[in-house]
């Protein structure tokens, strides 16, 4: 593992959220679907249960693809990231508990609004990989039917698909079958 596992988790939670969107429509359309998503990655805090925290949500998903889309341009990718740490208002502060004994950063209060929450700490994680050197590991899959965001998170970077359709399996099945009608 590269990053420290909050990062890790982070990273991965920011995908799902974008990919919520790119994948069989919309699957964060309710707020069932939001506890769901929230309770899979272990968000706390504040939870206002109401139409508006649902679509500051899916501002902030947004926000995030912007930041899968400019990977290759390291410059507007810092840019979007600190303008996300900034609209956050991401104040860092160490914290543990009972379930997780281990030091972490949470990155803005437990009353702040969800999408503020979720904004810093995923903006942080961002930004963690951008000092890392790793931008580069944030990717769209590889598949030419599928727009799904990755991160990966593989030792020598050869991840190119994603895990929301079973990408990698059908490309490997099509190159196969490709090979086979060619002999």
């Amino acid at each position: 593992m590269i990053f420290n596992h909050d990062t890790d988790l982070t990273l991965r939670a920011a995908c799902v959220l974008i990919n919520s969107d790119r994948v069989a429509g919309d699957r964060l359309g309710d707020l069932a679907a939001l506890d769901e998503y929230l309770d899979n990655f272990g968000w706390t805090g504040r939870r206002d249960h109401d139409a508006a925290e649902l679509a500051s949500v899916h501002r902030l998903r947004g926000r995030l693809a912007r930041v899968w889309d400019s990977a290759g341009d390291e410059v507007r990718a810092v840019e979007h990231v600190n303008a996300m740490l900034s609209d956050t208002q991401a104040s860092p502060w160490l914290t543990r508990h009972a379930e997780q004994p281990e030091w972490h950063l949470h990155l803005a209060s437990v009353h702040d609004p969800l999408w503020r929450r979720m904004g810093a700490e995923m903006a942080m994680a961002l930004a963690d990989l951008i000092r890392s050197g790793e931008l580069r590991r944030l990717k769209i899959c590889a598949a030419p039917d599928c727009d799904a965001v990755l991160v990966d998170l593989s030792r020598n970077r050869s991840g190119k698909f994603c895990d929301t359709g079973n990408c990698g399996n059908r490309q490997h099945v099509a190159a196969y079958r490709q090979r086979r009608s060619n002999k």
